[in-house]
């Protein structure tokens, strides 16, 4: 990583208020963790918890100023706008369901958003915040954090320069075991569909598993013949999808994601194939990315290693041979929207290499394919257009 563009932009780092993602919340200290990580953001404020009096003791802790520990997000919204030295970015890590709210009122306040996954609920929400983003000119980064793993991006390169010919056979899949009984969630909210969305499996990390696939083959699915359900008895929310695909290029593909496999950490895997050879990684193994050209030995890459391209090379840290992972790759997107966000403010075009964040346009496909699979479904699995 170079010198801190960011500083060198705007004189300062950004200011970043953060809503959602409290105490015991794994997801809330990632996001934290990662927009510290390349010191390109200054956390000044924050609403952590639905219960204000929570909220406000976990900004404390945090060590933020009292009066810019809000006790909801609406006021955190209101107050930093209202304030000359307010958050520039607001960082959204709350249930589902308020993904939209949040991210509409920090756009109309003036406010950049880096929001998680998924970006809205329902077609219509997303339809009407792309717009919103379009209009504003504002940044939008939707935290698909697997696109910011350097053999990822080093996968990504690699198709886009030819290296595996014309895509031809694409599986990807995404499988977990920490939903494989039966009994209430750690957060009751996914039990809900009206807050966790039509299908929890889909939006969790199906939705990542169809990020990771348009990220690295820059194709998009065009159909999809899908099965949607549950598998664990007595549960009602959605904890298996699988589904052929047929890609905008002719291409055929298969996509299985599950949250009920009993036994499995977060196997998410995916396997590219062209005319000239296949691509494999694995995100339990992220340092690894395997090359298999055709008629020729097998190779291996690695972050910094040799053959590394420039957009891989952007999002290493440090020499070949030591291991990053899921923080880093978490902060590579933080990284790069802090930098597309600090040119946008400085009235200059932002650096190529920073722009391969997932953006409201990818959140909008994503809800796309959700709404597609579930459509599919409902017709028992005939062949539905995205």
């Amino acid at each position: 990583m170079s010198l801190n563009p960011v500083i060198a932009l705007l004189g300062r780092r950004l200011r970043l208020a953060v809503v959602g993602g409290g105490p015991g919340s794994f997801i809330g200290a990632m996001h934290r963790q990662a927009a510290r990580l390349d010191d390109r953001y200054e956390l000044v404020a924050a609403c952590l918890s639905s219960d204000a009096a929570r909220a406000v003791q976990a900004g404390r802790e945090l060590g933020l100023a009292a009066e810019r520990c809000y006790a909801d997000g609406d006021a955190l919204v209101a107050g930093e706008a209202a304030r000359s030295d307010g958050a520039d970015v607001l960082a959204i890590m709350t249930p589902n369901d308020s993904h939209f709210r949040f991210s509409m009122a920090a756009l109309n306040a003036g406010m950049d958003v880096i929001c998680d996954k998924p970006m809205t609920n329902t077609l219509d929400e997303a339809l009407a915040l792309i717009q919103k983003v379009q209009s504003s000119g504002l940044v939008f980064c939707l935290t698909h954090n697997y696109t910011g793993y350097p053999m990822v991006r080093q996968a990504r390169a690699m198709v886009a320069a030819g290296d595996l010919g014309d895509i031809r056979l694409v599986q990807v899949e995404y499988v977990q075991g920490g939903r494989s009984q039966p009994g209430v969630s750690r957060s009751p909210w996914k039990d809900d569909a009206a807050r966790g969305g039509p299908s929890l499996v889909m939006g969790d990390i199906g939705s990542h598993a169809h990020n990771l696939l348009r990220f690295v083959t820059g194709l998009e699915v065009a159909q999809v013949a899908a099965e949607v359900g549950t598998v664990v008895p007595t549960r009602t929310t959605h904890d298996y999808a699988g589904a052929l695909l047929r890609l905008s290029n002719g291409a055929r593909g298969s996509f299985w994601v599950t949250q009920a496999a009993a036994g499995v950490e977060n196997a998410l895997r995916i396997r590219v194939s062209g005319s000239l050879g296949t691509l494999e990684w694995q995100q339990e193994v992220p340092q690894l990315l395997s090359f298999k050209p055709h008629g020729a030995p097998a190779q291996t890459r690695t972050p910094n290693g040799p053959g590394t391209l420039p957009l891989s090379a952007h999002s290493s840290r440090i020499v070949a041979g030591h291991p990053e992972g899921f923080h880093e790759g978490f902060a590579n997107l933080y990284s790069d929207a802090a930098q597309a966000i600090a040119a946008r403010r400085a009235g200059q075009a932002a650096d190529p290499l920073a722009l391969h964040f997932p953006n409201a346009t990818d959140g909008l496909l994503g809800l796309q394919f959700v709404d597609a699979v579930i459509r599919s479904n409902a017709q028992d699995g005939a062949w539905t257009r995205v």
